[in-house]
């Protein structure tokens, strides 16, 4: 299990010099482990990947408002996302 800490740390010195692949690679074991904190960290970092990744896990809880939260963290898939909702009839409502 240290070997895992050791790569997660590499990751990290890594993702803190500007290496985008290692900060995707945080992202992903982020999301395994789903740990929505760290891929908001990553994402406040710069992570697009991070953003991705957190769009479709709150997309898919309907969470407007975390959705808001990523698209003014600059991830714009986040506001496209959270228009297409707002558009989505309402489940029960007649026209």
């Amino acid at each position: 299990m240290a070997n895992m800490n050791t790569d997660r740390e590499t990751l990290r010195k890594r993702a803190d010099e500007g290496n985008e692949t290692a900060m995707d690679r945080l992202a992903d074991l982020a999301d395994a482990a789903g740990d929505l904190g760290e891929l908001s960290e990553l994402l406040d970092e710069g992570s697009m990947h991070a953003g991705f990744l957190l769009t479709r896990r709150v997309a898919a809880a309907g969470d407007l408002r975390e959705l808001q939260r990523i698209s003014d963290a600059g991830y714009d898939d986040a506001g496209n996302e959270l228009d297409r909702l707002f558009k989505a009839p309402v489940v029960g409502q007649q026209e």
